[in-house]
């Protein structure tokens, strides 16, 4: 079953990103081919469920990582086979009766470009396959191949097709003739197409693997272990966020009795980057791919729903506030249905004001609470109702982020603490930017 997401969390954290800016998918991205490029993309758009497929990604991953695994191929085959095959026009189908004295010269003074392409196409797939046994035999040969065996057993019965023979026995290298050509267009392209695009497939799939095992090494992220029982819990030892310069880490333990996490922090203290970090976590988690932390563990969850960066729905007449019930409705709608998930919300009710922000908060938080199979991260900069919900239940675990004073200074640690903020700087900001004096001697302040 695939992971339960959408649109809104994938912008909240950034995994694709904006047309040319940097994402969590960029920072992955070392693909050799355009094959795993969108091998890649396709990884990062459906997430696991499943405790088994997610370590068994993360096992095929280490393999490589712990090899130094480079990818074993020419990047530059790839293209030319993409467009050989991409060529379904039948009457581009190489034969011998093809093979006429003009064909011939055109070919001696270099004008028979379709067929140059083809040939390329052709020498380049021939090329490939047999790189690709001699690498099988080498992986055969290690004793640790396990996690990847699947993949490369699937491969091998590929390579092991009858009729397949004369790509194997044939020298490496040199040129093909005519004759060549057509035997090869006729196995590959025509009688085996299928069989081919499916070996591609397998090896856009290493391309990625090997992309994000090295990725794994330079940044120094952790595997984490998904864990097989029907529970509630997160453990996660330094986390931190991957697109931060100076990034401070934090440490989160969940259990079914702290299920909701709630966060209170002035602004600027840094719960949305928390939030943010920790969602990026999970993510990446659940899919199998390593993350930026010191240690992860953690318990499958069906799906995963935030709300960090929720914006007016103008087009549909939506002020925030109403935004915001839309999507708490959709979340309820889920726990309806018994899906076990992960929640993210920012500043809870923030359109609107602020006595009923504080009973809805009071009210949602108290129903999350009594899903004890999710999870739940709620920041709220209304302190009196975490006093209200830390008297009324016990499997709240409330955290802060704390700023400290500093001459008149707010400095912020951005390391989580135990507890509920009473910080409120916002009018000594305000002063200290001097925004009164400005607006009352009329003098803009550079």
């Amino acid at each position: 079953m695939s992971f339960i997401t959408d649109k809104q969390t994938l912008d909240d954290l950034n995994i694709f990103g904006k047309r040319g800016k940097a994402s969590i998918y960029s920072i992955f991205n070392r693909a050799h081919t355009q094959g795993g490029a969108e091998q890649l993309e396709r990884l990062f758009s459906y997430p696991l469920s499943d405790a088994t497929a997610i370590n068994q990604r993360s096992r095929i991953i280490r393999f490589f990582q712990e090899r130094a695994q480079t990818f074993p191929f020419k990047s530059e085959y790839f293209d030319a086979i993409e467009q050989y095959l991409g060529n379904t026009d039948t009457r581009s189908q190489l034969t011998r009766e093809n093979n006429t004295l003009e064909r011939k010269l055109r070919g001696l003074v270099g004008s028979d470009t379709a067929y140059q392409q083809l040939s390329k196409g052709i020498a380049s797939l021939i090329a490939m396959l047999q790189q690709l046994q001699d690498q099988i035999n080498k992986w055969k040969a290690d004793k640790g191949i396990g996690p990847y065996l699947p993949e490369v057993t699937a491969m091998q019965r590929i390579l092991q097709t009858e009729g397949w023979e004369p790509v194997f026995t044939r020298p490496a290298g040199g040129k093909l003739s005519y004759e060549e050509n057509a035997a090869f267009d006729k196995l590959l392209r025509y009688q085996h197409i299928e069989k081919v695009k499916r070996l591609l497939q397998h090896i856009y799939l290493l391309d990625v693997y090997v992309s994000v095992a090295q990725v794994a090494t330079e940044r120094r992220f952790v595997f984490p272990e998904a864990v097989e029982e029907d529970g509630n819990s997160i453990d996660l030892i330094d986390m931190y966020h991957p697109q931060l310069e100076k990034p401070v880490s934090n440490t989160i333990r969940i259990t079914p009795d702290s299920n909701v996490i709630f966060l209170t922090g002035a602004n600027m203290a840094g719960k949305s980057t928390f939030m943010k970090t920790l969602g990026v976590a999970l993510y990446l988690a659940h899919m199998g791919f390593p993350v930026p932390a010191a240690s992860m563990r953690f318990s499958v969850k069906d799906g995963m729903f935030t709300t960090i960066n929720l914006a007016d729905s103008l087009n549909m007449g939506y002020s925030h506030f109403y935004a915001e019930v839309i999507r708490v409705k959709k979340v309820a709608q889920q726990l309806k249905q018994g899906k076990r998930i992960f929640v993210i919300f920012d500043e809870l009710f923030r359109g609107t004001n602020v006595k009923d922000a504080y009973e809805a908060t009071v009210a949602i938080t108290q129903s999350f609470a009594a899903k004890r199979q999710s999870t739940f991260l709620i920041s709220t900069h209304i302190m009196e109702a975490g006093e209200t919900l830390q008297q009324q239940l016990t499997n709240i675990n409330f955290v802060y982020l704390p700023t400290r004073m500093e001459h008149q200074k707010a400095v912020y640690t951005y390391t989580l603490e135990q507890g509920i903020s009473a910080d409120r700087h916002g009018m000594m900001i305000i002063n200290n930017e001097g925004i009164l004096e400005i607006l009352k001697s009329g003098i803009t302040k550079n």
